[in-house]
């Protein structure tokens, strides 16, 4: 039996796999940190350029400010930023000079931990990440492999996978990142040994998804072959299509005989407060799942097999579902095996629709797919079938994308923008519409304070200041009177 390391997942992974990433605000984080600082988690995974993108675009918050105050809130336990790659906001490959910058800043702004992972599994380009990561100053990288079930994600692959991680120094440990949900307890039984055996002396953690109900019981066998952390997700934000519950997770550990150094009162609070929250706002909280076997053959994500069929019904084809989800699994054999991750899921996804509702397969092709094949987005795991990248690349559409230049580099990003940006300002604005961080600077400094009890006072504020027959409104409840005239 062993002591288990937790890192906390529920502002970024559970927040992006539950309520689309825009479930949280700064001011919402900001409330619940002191707590989170005293639960005990050894990192808590907080930020990603997605997340970077989702407070610009949907919450007109500067992300660079929300950073600098979680710092400021919870400075006893390390914030986590996941990179995909050498890609920020955008899932083209960014210049390198770039990366660096934005990797400086994350550090100057308070990242401690960084998850570096490529979703392709090429352990070159994750190694060039790592090493910028350390040369701007990052503390502690932890990479991932990418889990997959195909005919190229092997035992083999992910043993050459771990050797080449212990070769590097810039390497602090490393993780199984099964997005998908999909390592079954006896897979998990004969991988992990290897794995670990393959990575010398590297410190192994288990991040994975309650999508089909396997992960808990994963998460036992890993706890029992030695992983040092497993990723976990609080109150209304795990289960469903996020990480395993941080609290079942905890009593299953304890009742094998590990030990978790969590205060037990800190976790409740937070999982209080994330229930208030979710009540108030409305957001859905996860729910345990019912296996599914027929996952493992498409393995589209849950919320885009929900959003397909209400695509499909909408043009009056559903019933063209199972015939989507069978062409989903083909077409992810042809493009290569990619993981259906983010945004190789997306892809994949797009492309077997049009396969199945056109009159020939690949007749349509969106401008994801042909930057896929391109190269764009990173090096396939095995080659694109030959047939269909000749297909794909002979179109009128493809020659003119692969004549887009490349991404421009510091100086010329500094001849295109404002002149007297600062660098935070740059990075954004370099990979996002210039109206979108526009909105965000007007907005001004985002809310400081929450609290998800004063929600219905606000909401009935709301709508009866919409009411043109009200001169004024009196709200009043014990300890409270508040009037607003017009």
């Amino acid at each position: 039996m062993a002591h288990i390391e937790l890192i906390d997942t529920s502002l970024r992974d559970g927040n992006q796999s539950l309520w689309g990433a825009t479930g949280l605000d700064t001011s919402q984080v900001l409330a619940i940190a002191p707590v989170l600082d005293k639960v005990g988690f050894a990192a808590i995974d907080f930020l990603s350029s997605t997340h970077m993108a989702v407070a610009v675009r949907f919450k007109r918050e500067n992300p660079w400010e929300r950073l600098r105050l979680m710092r400021q809130a919870m400075p006893g336990t390390p914030l986590q930023f996941l990179t995909t790659g050498m890609r920020f906001i955008s899932w083209e490959l960014a210049h390198p000079e770039l990366m660096r910058l934005a990797f400086r800043l994350l550090v100057r702004n308070g990242i401690r931990r960084f998850a570096a992972m490529d979703a392709m599994n090429d352990m070159e380009a994750l190694l060039a990440v790592a090493e910028a990561i350390r040369a701007e100053g990052g503390e502690r990288i932890v990479a991932a492999l990418t889990y997959s079930v195909s005919p190229v994600h092997t035992d083999a692959h992910y043993i050459a996978c771990a050797r080449r991680l212990a070769q590097s120094a810039a390497i602090d440990a490393f993780y199984l990142k099964d997005p998908g949900g999909l390592l079954t307890p006896e897979r998990a039984a004969t991988l992990i040994p290897l794995l670990r055996a393959s990575a010398g002396s590297l410190p192994f953690e288990l991040h994975s998804h309650s999508t089909i109900a396997l992960a808990d019981f994963s998460y036992l066998e890993a706890a029992r072959l030695g992983a040092q952390a497993l990723h976990v997700a609080v109150g209304p934000l795990g289960n469903g299509t996020s990480q395993p519950p941080a609290e079942r997770t905890i009593a299953n550990l304890r009742a094998q005989g590990h030990t978790v150094g969590t205060d037990d009162t800190a976790l409740k609070r937070v999982g209080d407060y994330f229930h208030r929250l979710a009540e108030a706002e409305g957001l859905p909280g996860g729910q345990p799942q019912a296996f599914d076997a027929g996952y493992f053959r498409h393995q589209v994500p849950g919320g885009m097999v929900g959003t397909t069929q209400r695509q499909l019904a909408e043009i009056g084809l559903l019933d063209r579902l199972p015939a989507a989800l069978d062409e989903v699994a083909r077409v992810r054999q042809e493009l290569g095996y990619p993981i259906m991750v983010t945004p190789f899921s997306q892809i994949v996804v797009t492309q077997a629709v049009m396969n199945v509702t056109a009159a020939e397969r690949y007749g349509t092709v969106p401008d994801e797919v042909i930057r896929y094949v391109s190269g764009r987005f990173g090096k396939p795991t095995v080659p694109v079938d030959p047939d269909v990248l000749d297909k794909i690349l002979s179109s009128p559409r493809a020659r003119k994308l692969q004549d887009e230049p490349p991404m421009p580099d510091i100086q010329e990003l500094r001849r295109r923008l404002p002149a007297g940006i600062d660098d935070e300002e740059l990075v954004l604005r370099a990979v996002m519409p210039q109206e979108q961080v526009d909105a965000m600077l007007a907005a001004g400094p985002a809310r400081r304070h929450y609290d998800p009890g004063v929600k219905p006072v606000l909401s009935l504020i709301e709508q009866l200041a919409r009411r043109s027959d009200l001169s004024h409104v009196c709200v009043e409840k014990p300890g409270l009177r508040l009037v607003l005239t017009k």
